[in-house]
């Protein structure tokens, strides 16, 4: 059983490191991540499946200090008691296939000159965000960069990184979940 088991890791091994040369990115440019086993050397590598929404590279969970990653009841009960904006910082062209019902529209690369509707007062560069509302961003899911850098954009304009909600696993895992979605959203 140990001779099958043991032919069955190295077939695994060969496979992984085939596939690494033309697998996703985990970070930054790692396509494989080599880890110690009991069995020996491990190549973890990362490729598309059906529920990937995109390949680009894996986001931290905490994109700046400060803000509180939520998952999928934290944004239903957000939705619920309007406790904070739920924000899809997408890309137009995405935010039309599907999108969480309910949230609002504020692309990634438009955030830091529209923290107006998000509860500060003033313009871009002299933010006053001592009323900001709590948001809850989102995009594409845990490989999709584009929530992460508006989160950026908005702590370096001065929006309290405690009134930003993370949620990570974006539309991948929302619709991996089989939770509604709106389609059509402008």
């Amino acid at each position: 059983m140990k001779t099958i088991f043991t032919g069955l890791m190295a077939l695994a091994l060969v496979s992984s490191a085939a596939v690494a040369a033309d697998g996703l990115p985990i970070r930054d440019k790692d396509t494989v991540v080599t880890i110690e086993t009991e069995d020996g050397a491990f190549d973890i590598t990362r490729d598309k499946t059906e529920a990937a929404l995109i390949g680009g590279v894996l986001q931290p969970m905490v994109p700046v200090p400060g803000v509180t990653p939520v998952g999928e009841l934290d944004v239903l009960e957000a939705l619920e008691t309007h406790s904070a904006k739920v924000v899809d910082m997408r890309t137009l062209e995405w935010r039309t296939q599907a999108t969480i019902p309910g949230s609002v529209h504020i692309p990634y690369t438009e955030v830091a000159s529209r923290l107006d509707e998000l509860g500060c007062t003033g313009s871009s560069g002299d933010w006053d965000c001592t009323s900001a509302d709590n948001v809850i961003a989102f995009c594409n899911g845990p490989a999709c960069g584009q929530s992460p850098i508006a989160i950026r954009a908005m702590a370096r304009e001065g929006f309290p990184a405690d009134k930003i909600f993370y949620y990570r696993g974006g539309m991948q895992s929302w619709i991996v979940l089989g939770l509604s979605t709106a389609e059509d959203m402008f």
